[in-house]
């Protein structure tokens, strides 16, 4: 149903970051990861998407990758003011370091 969702509406963040976290539970982290990028790309705002990227990235070993959603998502976070969501990123990065 996510799929159709995100078919009738591609700049729908809510739809594809739901579908990207459906994937992930069916561990198919690699079917995930385009969505989120996807959501970033179309929504640099959407923060809870730097958070499950970098999760996913540091799960499938491109840690750098993970570290540089965290850094990103932090700054995001950041700038909107959102302490909960940089916390648990800042936090997140400095398990990788």
């Amino acid at each position: 149903m996510l799929e159709e969702f995100v078919a009738q509406d591609p700049n729908d963040s809510f739809s594809r970051y739901a579908l990207a976290l459906e994937l992930e539970k069916e561990s198919r982290p690699q079917e995930a990861l385009p969505q989120l990028r996807e959501v970033i790309a179309r929504d640099p705002s959407y923060v809870a998407a730097y958070y499950h990227l970098g999760r996913l990235l540091a799960q499938v070993g491109l840690l750098e990758d993970a570290r540089d959603a965290y850094r990103r998502g932090l700054d995001v976070a950041t700038a909107s003011g959102d302490r909960r969501a940089g916390s648990e990123m800042q936090e997140a990065l400095e398990m990788l370091e």
